[in-house]
């Protein structure tokens, strides 16, 4: 999820830098250092990901799961704590933030709901298999 952030709202669209209470030249490093950071968690998840599939030991719908509730718990961490709790940045600047914030936020809700409605299918599914 920090990835569809960076590219689409810092990069593409231009609404926002991870740091915005500072120069031009501090928010670019903030993108950058955002960036760096989820890069290496990419990478780091990729390798974890494919030992599990070396080891034939990949749940689909675990990592399904995970993926989904990982990107809700980030995007409302960064709804709330980023954009309202430290004021490190807003979705958009020069609008009425209120109905962003709302679609940022329900977005995350909507990410970690399915997150969860697919780690119950998958638990289900591990207890129907037999032993």
């Amino acid at each position: 999820m920090a990835a569809v952030d960076e590219i689409v709202f810092h990069q593409l669209l231009h609404w926002h830098h991870f740091y915005d209470r500072s120069t031009s030249g501090v928010a670019l490093l903030s993108d950058g250092l955002l960036h760096t950071a989820e890069l290496l968690a990419l990478v780091a998840g990729f390798f974890l990901y494919a030992d599990l599939r070396r080891r034939d030991a990949l749940a689909v719908g675990h990592a399904w799961s995970g993926a989904f509730l990982g990107a809700g718990a980030f995007q409302v961490f960064d709804g709330i704590v980023d954009h309202k709790v430290l004021r490190v940045h807003q979705v958009r600047y020069g609008v009425d933030v209120t109905p962003y914030d709302w679609a940022w936020n329900l977005a995350g809700l909507v990410l970690l709901a399915v997150g969860g409605l697919l780690l119950a299918r998958a638990r289900r599914a591990g207890r129907r298999r037999p032993s």
